[in-house]
């Protein structure tokens, strides 16, 4: 993304939040991949609004932004009191017509007969997969036109409807991987994870391909926290749930979860 795309990003995000105090509205941004979440933390303590951000259930990847008014900002942003926030997001569970004949589908499958009907990627947030259970979350906007026209991927023709987040067949998952490192800097976590040297887990942090808490990070020498989110583009997404200990030698015992 050029710097002058980026620029007129977060000017955007300013002028919403503007707008939510101007209106007394809570205003919505569209959904934000991890390069754009990272662009907005960076200008997040400029706006005149508190914010909050949610991608249509837990562990979501694409999300969106609330701006929430000053008149507002107390029932919504103290928790635990807070009042529930309801971001116009719909959740689209399609499955095929007829599974016998249905092809294994890819993520990138979906999203393709999802751009092929002329709709702009910021109006979609995740697509999540299960055997033949499609879940896309869109703008709430855009939804009957999907589920309208949204009828065939590649050879396979689908039905679909809208569902609840908390209705969802699929649970998030996660592979457990433990090892033993000399430290949890973020080079060599990035270069146990990958099975790469710290030098080329350096790279990726330097090349901004590494995320921690949806922030690019850029210091190779950050040490990871217990519950960090790690995301390497390219590579996936991890939990670092934290050290176990020592061994003998003074290395580090690590444990992480990798999302399936």
């Amino acid at each position: 993304m050029e710097r002058q795309e980026e620029l007129l990003l977060q000017k955007r995000w300013m002028d919403l939040s503007r707008m939510a105090n101007r209106k007394g509205l809570v205003l919505f941004s569209n959904f934000l991949n991890l390069n754009e979440l990272n662009l907005f933390h960076q200008v997040s303590s400029d706006m005149e609004t508190p914010y909050r951000l949610s991608g249509g259930y837990e562990f979501a990847e694409r999300q969106m932004i609330a701006f929430i008014p000053d008149a507002l900002s107390y029932a919504y942003t103290n928790e635990p009191e807070h009042t529930p926030l309801d971001f116009p997001i719909a959740c689209l569970h399609f499955q095929p017509r007829n599974s016998k004949f249905a092809e294994k589908l890819t993520h990138r499958d979906v999203l393709g007969a999802c751009m092929h009907l002329g709709v702009e990627r910021s109006r979609i947030g995740d697509i999540r997969l299960d055997e033949q259970n499609y879940y896309i979350f869109c703008e709430e906007g855009i939804s009957e036109y999907f589920l309208e026209s949204l009828t065939q991927i590649r050879h396979t023709m689908i039905t679909g409807g809208q569902t609840e987040p908390k209705n969802l067949q699929w649970k998030q998952t996660f592979e457990h991987l433990s090892g033993i490192v000399a430290s949890v800097r973020l080079d060599t976590i990035v270069a146990f994870l990958l099975k790469k040297s710290r030098g080329q887990g350096a790279l990726l942090i330097q090349s901004q391909k590494v995320f921690i808490n949806d922030r690019a990070i850029s210091s190779k020498s950050y040490e990871c926290k217990p519950g960090d989110v790690i995301s390497i583009r390219g590579f996936g997404k991890y939990i670092f749930v934290g050290s176990d200990g020592e061994t003998r030698k003074g290395r580090i015992k690590i444990s992480l979860k990798k999302y399936k």
